[in-house]
């Protein structure tokens, strides 16, 4: 203990003498200074505010608040996770009702009414496919016609791939959201127009969840169909963020892994966001200088809770 006050002193005696940042006091990082020195716990909870002296004055910080301990990184982590779960239960509201696929492009006179029945004819005889895929197939319509017959039903633009970068757009969402929920992260545009593509039918809890956690304005549309199986699979290969799955009984136990990840990361930002039924929390290890963060400079956390 007296080496670490020690310490402490010695960092209190250089920094004297220098200016208080405005966010100091605030539980907000400072980048140097006195500032750092008494910035103090973000957890409305704390007891000790700033009086633990060895620990780090800029990390870790999670939701923009930099916490003192590990107990307040477990407060702020069960009011964030609180905040996520509400409503987790509630019935989901029914969809919006759309007109079928056949009578939108029936009525747009891209298919007859015997192509259509004939079409139904076999989707029901098979018992499988979409429909959709029934016109390209028996009656050569184009997929591209399918795709606005698609866009029409969900009141969405068709999205292009051009000049689709894989690699760029890793960091947008985890690998496991891509490939769970048909997702296509495909560009961002003016620094802060995120597009999100999808084959047949939009996403917009994903898009939401993205939006929260990225900072940037989420547009969704829909992509044709082969264009859009194409460039999911490169996606799937591209290189993603570190990425750690996680498995909890209920509530507490969950805190307390994640704050005991967010301790050993030492993160300079960190955020939870719930998406469906799992929970996606992303830590900052480095700056991020760009719209999108480097595919080494965060770390993501996927977590699924048992029932309540």
């Amino acid at each position: 203990m007296k080496g670490r006050w020690k310490e402490a002193s010695s960092e209190f005696e250089q920094l004297r003498g220098e200016p208080l940042r405005e966010d100091a006091g605030k539980g907000k990082v400072s980048p140097s200074g006195l500032g750092n020195f008494f910035t103090t716990c973000a957890s409305p909870t704390c007891r000790s505010g700033w009086l633990h002296l060895w620990r780090s004055r800029t990390v870790p910080v999670f939701e923009g608040g930099w916490t003192c301990s590990a107990q307040c990184t477990e407060d702020r982590l069960t009011a964030a996770l609180r905040r996520e779960l509400e409503g987790r239960r509630e019935v989901p509201s029914g969809h919006r009702h759309r007109i079928p696929l056949g009578l939108v492009m029936l009525e747009q006179g891209w298919i007859t009414s015997e192509q259509l029945r004939r079409a139904l004819d076999a989707q029901k005889a098979s018992g499988h496919g979409k429909l959709g895929a029934w016109l390209v197939r028996q009656h050569g319509v184009q997929e591209q016609l399918v795709t606005r017959a698609l866009s029409i039903q969900w009141g969405c633009p068709v999205l292009s791939i051009d000049s689709h970068d894989p690699l760029a757009m890793a960091t947008a969402l985890p690998r496991l959201f891509v490939d769970a929920f048909g997702a296509l992260p495909l560009r961002v545009a003016a620094g802060r127009l995120l597009y999100l593509g999808f084959e047949e039918q939009l996403d917009p809890v994903l898009a939401l969840s993205v939006e929260r956690m990225s900072g940037l304005r989420v547009e969704t549309g829909l992509v044709r169909g082969s264009l859009f199986r194409e460039a999911h699979d490169r996606m799937l290969t591209s290189i993603y963020p570190g990425m750690e799955l996680i498995e909890a009984a209920s509530e507490l136990p969950l805190v307390r892994l994640l704050a005991r990840k967010i301790e050993r990361t030492k993160p300079i930002e960190g955020r939870l966001i719930r998406v469906h039924d799992c929970l996606w929390m992303r830590l900052w290890v480095r700056p991020q200088t760009g719209s999108l963060p480097e595919t080494d400079g965060v770390r993501d956390v996927i977590c699924s809770l048992g029932p309540n």
